[in-house]
């Protein structure tokens, strides 16, 4: 009894002796708030004692000391509202919402469990965040950190002017409000001003402050501003060694450039303090695989694939970089500063290592400056991704970094990529998808001004899809009204840091609000049918769906005929293309099939297997150059099949393009296949056409070597001697 006692008036006055400490802290007194961390170790009170091993950085027994004050008074919410915050602070995301919840549950609107929900919804970029630090202000009106953590997110979701102003209350609430000053700080960074009145004022009340220069390394981060990020997180810990949060990013930005070895020292410092989160953790994992890629350099050029595919990735990846690169070099007037680098995973964790803490980007690839990394065609399911179109996306996003000199909002670098994938083949891109129908049917598009709060903080399930969207059309408008060169001034403006009302008004000579009411009507024009038509479409289609399992053939032609335009960039499986082929088929109409696959593989239509079979009935229809096409495109979206390479040597070595008959036989031995004497024997023929005997020779010794009686191959060896 006599310890509830104790647990409550320590609760009831958690602004004494805790918050004492915590305060010293706060102030750079790092002496003196050790001494009183430890003090409070030694009190009776199981939440005091709590506080004091948390604030001295032992939280295993912190932990055991909440868990004692939760027990003796289960229904207090600021025990759990406080070993809460310690498990946000502990990259525990998941065991701090569940104990704010239980504290809201015994406190409906009580401002700390609040604000808790807040930073844990902020950390992973969620649009609840604003709305949970409102509602934390609204219960309190003095809390601080809540009014801090509104200008924090102002300046996340690009709204500098909105930021500058929570934050202006937040230091008219309180004199140390230092993360409000720092938020102030990195506005006058990011607009390139060298110095800040704010940054000596946080520094005169704290000179060791090291997270105002932390918070300005975020900033940077996510605004793709990758080197000067890093310049600001080493100021943090020129000022904070300890700031164990900044020594991990520094550590993960640095492995974004490239400079792995320099990351993984500060990686391991920061793990060997404990610090051990997800990112950090995940990170030194995915430098220890390294050894296991194989790197490939040209002067402009580092490709790194792994050992286990880069026989044959290789072959098409450098070829589709060079591509690119040429491409890019010429459209955008840019020299690159730096060789490009690729990387390529075919875990797609691995991957996903690589944008932990970035908002708003796509799931395939992502790019840091001069450094790309995306998943490779065998970390998805066959068919689920164009991977030349996701290699095009993000070099479009160095070209138009560089130009930009980063400086240049999501929306537009994103909807330029968009634009360039559609620009190189009009089967490239991703297709209109119900979730995007669903968002124009809900007016869900954002005004052209605000489009990056659709990537930085969505307020709907899938709002960064619908972004990447509506960015990539916005661009595809402009260019069809303004031109192309319209869009390269557009990037001028922005490297001139100048704002999206701005440069649409400098730049299409009319206002923002009037540019998207003309971008939704040209919009209405190019999606508008199929928008209008989808409901009728999806009904329709799961009857077609019955037909088709009824085996009721002429019913699946007449229905999927009057209904595959309503909504002709469905391409996905169950797609009205594949249920007339099915039926055509079934009917021996082997052309009507034939013309129904060409058309869902010029849509955009990914599945190898539905790919593999137009290319049969082409090959068997003698249309042997569509054919080619056909499996060419298939090397785009999944290169790992070795009977597509098989099929599209044949043709090429047979129409006498013995490049192209080399490249798909070396592709097909690198693939190490079962019948590697006949893969070897196929090259071996393929460098002979291409009059590459020495190299045909080494190939048909290889056939001879895994099958010393492969006849064929014997008779080649002969004909190869005899010259």
């Amino acid at each position: 009894m006599k310890l509830l006692v104790l647990l409550l008036l320590a609760v009831s006055a958690w602004a004494g002796p805790a918050e004492d400490c915590w305060a010293q802290r706060k102030r750079g007194r790092l002496a003196e708030a050790g001494s009183c961390f430890q003090g409070l170790t030694r009190s009776p009170v199981p939440l005091l004692r709590a506080e004091g091993f948390w604030g001295l950085g032992r939280f295993s027994d912190a932990n055991d000391q909440f868990r004692v004050a939760e027990k003796m008074d289960p229904k207090n919410a600021a025990v759990k509202v406080r070993w809460g915050r310690m498990f946000e602070e502990r990259y525990q995301p998941a065991d701090a919402a569940k104990l704010f919840e239980e504290a809201l549950e015994i406190r409906k609107d009580y401002a700390p469990a609040l604000f808790g929900m807040a930073l844990v919804a902020s950390n992973s970029f969620e649009s609840k965040a604003v709305e949970f630090a409102g509602k934390a202000l609204e219960a309190d009106s003095k809390l601080v950190e809540a009014q801090e953590l509104l200008a924090y997110l102002a300046l996340e979701d690009s709204n500098p002017e909105k930021a500058v102003k929570e934050a202006d209350k937040a230091i008219a609430m309180s004199p140390e409000a230092l993360d409000a000053m720092a938020v102030r700080a990195t506005i006058d960074w990011l607009n390139d001003q060298p110095s800040s009145e704010w940054i000596e004022r946080i520094l005169k009340f704290n000179p060791r402050y090291g997270k105002a220069y932390a918070t300005a390394g975020h900033f940077f981060v996510i605004n793709r501003r990758y080197e000067e990020g890093i310049r600001y997180y080493r100021k943090a810990l020129e000022l904070d060694p300890e700031l164990w949060e900044a020594r991990a990013e520094l550590g993960v930005n640095l492995m974004r450039l490239g400079e792995e070895e320099e990351a993984r020292k500060h990686l391991e410092i920061a793990y060997n303090a404990g610090y051990k989160n997800a990112a950090t953790v995940n990170s030194l994992r995915l430098l220890d695989s390294y050894k296991n890629f194989k790197t490939y350099k040209t002067p402009t050029t580092i490709l790194r694939l792994h050992k286990k595919e880069d026989e044959i990735l290789a072959i098409y990846f450098q070829q589709e970089l060079d591509r690119a690169m040429a491409a890019f070099h010429k459209k955008y007037r840019v020299k690159l500063g730096a060789p490009v680098q690729v990387e390529v995973y075919p875990d797609h964790d691995d991957f996903a290592v690589r944008t932990m803490g970035l908002p708003g980007l796509g799931a395939l690839g992502v790019t840091f400056g001069y450094v790309v990394a995306m998943d490779s065609p065998s970390g998805r399911k066959p068919g689920s991704f164009h991977w030349a179109s996701t290699l095009w996306h993000e070099l479009s996003h160095v070209y138009v970094l560089a130009a930009t000199k980063h400086r240049v909002p999501r929306w537009f670098t994103e909807g330029m990529a968009v634009h360039e994938e559609t620009a190189v083949s009009p089967d490239w891109g991703d297709r209109l998808d119900p979730t995007v129908i669903k968002a124009i049917q809900e007016k869900k598009l954002l005004p052209v001004a605000d489009l990056d709060r659709g990537f930085i903080r969505p307020s709907y399930p899938n709002q960064v899809v619908v972004s990447y969207f509506q960015a990539g059309k916005i661009c595809d408008y402009i260019a069809q009204k303004w031109g192309y060169d319209r869009l390269l001034q557009m990037m001028q403006d922005y490297a001139d840091r100048k704002a999206t009302p701005d440069v649409i008004r400098g730049r299409l000579g009319m206002e923002p609000a009037a540019f998207d009411r003309e971008f939704l009507a040209w919009l209405d024009g190019q999606v508008g049918a199929s928008v209008k038509g989808f409901a009728e479409w999806s009904k329709r289609v799961r009857g077609l769906s019955e037909l088709a399992k009824a085996k009721k053939h002429d019913e699946v032609i007449r229905e999927g005929l009057a209904i595959r335009d309503l909504y002709p960039d469905y391409v996905e499986a169950g797609s009205v293309y594949e249920f007339l082929s099915e039926a055509y088929l079934a009917k021996g109409d082997k052309a009507g099939a034939m013309r129904q696959l060409a058309d869902y593989s010029k849509q955009g239509g990914r599945s190898p297997a539905t790919i593999q079979q137009l290319a049969d009935l082409q090959i068997e229809a003698g249309m042997k150059k569509e054919a080619a096409a056909t499996l060419e495109r298939l090397n785009y979206i999944y290169p790992q099949d070795p009977e597509m390479h098989r099929k599209l040597g044949s043709l090429y070595l047979e129409a006498g393009n013995t490049s192209g008959a080399v490249r798909e036989y070396r592709a097909l031995v690198g693939m190490k296949p079962l019948d590697a004497a006949g893969a070897h024997f196929d090259l071996a023929r393929a460098y002979r056409a291409a009059r590459k005997n020495e190299e045909a020779l080494e190939h048909v010794l290889l056939a001879l070597e895994a099958a010393p009686g492969f006849k064929p191959a014997q008779k080649l060896l002969l004909e190869l001697n005899a010259k």
